[in-house]
């Protein structure tokens, strides 16, 4: 015990010496807790630039807040408020306002940044609204269950109603399940995975015409997707060889027009009993959602953590 305190005391006393004194170092947690209580099963996520963190339930429809700094974060928007009982993904736009796909409901909710619901936008019956992206004059929501893209008009403060914008017939082959999609810094052009049969949809969003994008090297057909530039990550499943399945992150390069996609590195895996979801972005690591949707007994805490081997 005395040798292990004399290294430690050794360890801090370099540490302390050599340490830059212009500031405190801003140490992040690795793990967040989004909540204790059973049957939550966490979807989507998005992380503000001033470090706010949302997270949404798409068993209940509640959305949970907390901040990147801190390991824990609490309830803020209450399941079923406006009808919300389930949500997938999840947007914060340049208002603050939040966006929540409502998943099974079929509908898009749209709240304040003090939770205020600001509007409720249907779509048709049958819908399932999966995931989003927010540009600037509108917001489109992929819909899995009739391989719809939707669309609402963002002008100013007002929400305008969902059409459809581009319809399963229009995809190069009918989409059997849309999932994530993402949209380039203009707001022309998104792409959209197609999970069930693992494509890359190019959606030019003016014209409202898809075409597939060329994949190679790995998997884009993700869950949740995140666009930096000419990188694209993906959260993907695939078999584990044992007759299971397993998850990662695959990051791809993007050709000219973003028509062509190059998977180059991919993150280290993890099983079903975590089955991440979605991922955002904070500073220089990648956070992802361990949704337990797969799991055989999904146990509390739901969380979410670092991607792992990968940034």
């Amino acid at each position: 015990m005395k040798t292990l305190l004399a290294a430690a005391t050794a360890v801090l006393t370099v540490l302390t010496v050599g340490a830059p004194r212009s500031g405190p170092v801003d140490v992040r947690p690795d793990t967040y807790v989004v909540s204790t209580e059973p049957g939550v099963l966490p979807e989507g996520i998005a992380v503000t630039p001033a470090g706010t963190m949302y997270v949404t339930s798409s068993a209940t429809g509640a959305v949970y807040r907390g901040d990147v700094r801190r390991p824990g974060l609490r309830p803020f928007l209450a399941a079923g408020v406006g009808g919300r009982t389930s949500a997938a993904g999840v947007r914060v736009d340049h208002r603050g306002r939040i966006f929540v796909a409502g998943w099974t409901t079929g509908a898009l909710f749209v709240h304040a940044p003090d939770g205020t619901l600001l509007a409720r936008r249907d779509a048709a019956p049958g819908a399932a609204l999966n995931d989003l992206a927010v540009t600037g004059d509108a917001v489109y929501v992929t819909d899995s269950a009739t391989g719809t893209l939707w669309r609402a008009a963002l002008d100013g403060g007002r929400v305008g109603e969902l059409v459809p914008w581009v319809r399963a017939a229009d995809f190069p082959a009918a989409p059997v399940f849309l999932n994530g999609i993402v949209t380039d810094a203009p707001g022309r052009l998104a792409l959209v995975a197609e999970q069930g049969e693992e494509r890359l949809f190019r959606v030019d969003l003016a014209a409202r015409t898809a075409t597939e994008v060329e994949v190679t090297s790995g998997r884009m057909g993700a869950d949740g997707l995140l666009l930096a530039g000419h990188r694209l990550y993906g959260v993907v499943n695939e078999p584990d060889g044992a007759g299971g399945w397993r998850f990662v992150v695959n990051r791809a390069d993007l050709g000219p027009g973003l028509r062509t996609a190059r998977v180059v590195e991919r993150s280290h895996p993890v099983g079903v009993d975590r089955s991440p979801t979605t991922l955002a972005r904070d500073a220089d690591r990648l956070l992802w959602v361990d949704s337990q949707l797969f799991a055989a007994t999904p146990t509390p805490p739901f969380t979410v953590t670092e991607v792992p081997g990968l940034r």
